[in-house]
């Protein structure tokens, strides 16, 4: 309800990868040409700064013509957001402020954990890390290796919170069936009794395949491990015409039935940026990104 509008933060993940694929399709024939202006043009069309709802130090998340802000959902930190004020701050055109970014998303500071979970320390973000989504979607193209600001080094964070999740499911604290080093991974997904963002603090017995195979980069080992479960042990229960189920709940032995892109997608773009770097490497070579990331105060060896 009253969300028939624009979605700010689902056009910077599409955005993402129109700019990533723009980087990756650089031939001076007429298709190619023709498909980096398009891109283009609809990348300077989007006015980020609208969405500061009057001048505010903060962006929103939606904007309807029929009821403007009314939904009213600032984007603060930490979640899977980031790459909105990344976008927003390297547009050529409509780009915010640092002074968003730091009010706005990080909070002034706002956004620090700095809790220890299982001996490992969490730097952003609410109790136990949440879903892990968080550490992949805006990670699709923004590279964390070696990527800092005042607030973080986000390897570390994404890291971690990969890691705090696998040994909470290992500690399986509920007792639910199946959980273990090899079948693990809590994030949004559907679930026996509906959709949600399944984590360390809302654990309802589901695990999702995209969270572990979405974290191939942080925890490769660990991952990989979880795909032989899935896949081996686990066979057409799990991977089926397009892949794997979104999710299953061993205890209530219940199997999903549909697949979700957006927890597809972050599989095969994460294996791959953990293979060849292919996606990280276009994304972070961008000009307006490299601008964008150094007007925001971020550090990466990726930044010329």
């Amino acid at each position: 309800e009253k969300d028939n509008g624009a979605d700010l933060v689902e056009t910077s993940l599409l955005f993402q990868g129109l700019l990533a694929a723009r980087a990756y399709f650089k031939e001076n024939t007429e298709v190619e040409s023709r498909l980096r202006a398009d891109i283009t043009r609809l990348w300077e069309a989007i006015d980020w700064t609208w969405f500061r709802k009057n001048g505010e130090d903060v962006l929103y998340w939606h904007w309807s013509p029929d009821y403007g802000f009314e939904k009213n959902l600032a984007i603060r930190g930490w979640n899977e957001c980031l790459i909105t004020y990344i976008l927003a701050a390297s547009s050529p055109t409509h780009a915010i402020d640092k002074v968003v970014y730091e009010a706005g998303w990080a909070k002034n500071g706002g956004i620090r954990n700095g809790k220890s979970y299982y001996g490992i320390t969490l730097p952003l973000g609410s109790d136990k890390g949440g879903p892990l989504f968080l550490s992949q979607y805006s990670f699709l193209g923004i590279n964390p290796q070696g990527l800092e600001d005042q607030y973080a080094d986000y390897w570390m964070q994404n890291r971690n919170h990969t890691l705090i999740n696998y040994n909470y499911c290992k500690e399986n604290p509920k007792g639910y069936t199946g959980y273990s080093a090899s079948c693990w991974g809590l994030t949004a997904s559907d679930g026996d009794t509906g959709y949600s963002a399944h984590s360390p603090t809302n654990d309802k017995g589901v695990i999702a395949p995209t969270a572990a195979l979405s974290a191939f980069p942080y925890t490769p080992e660990e991952s990989m491990e979880a795909l032989h479960f899935f896949y081996y042990k686990m066979g057409d229960k799990l991977w089926k015409d397009y892949g794997f189920i979104d999710a299953f709940n061993l205890t209530a032995d219940w199997y999903d039935t549909q697949y979700i892109a957006i927890d597809q997608g972050p599989i095969i773009c994460m294996i791959e940026n953990y293979r060849t770097g292919l996606l990280w490497n276009l994304f972070m070579s961008i000009p307006e990104i490299q601008q964008g990331l150094k007007k925001l105060g971020f550090q990466s060896p990726c930044l010329n």
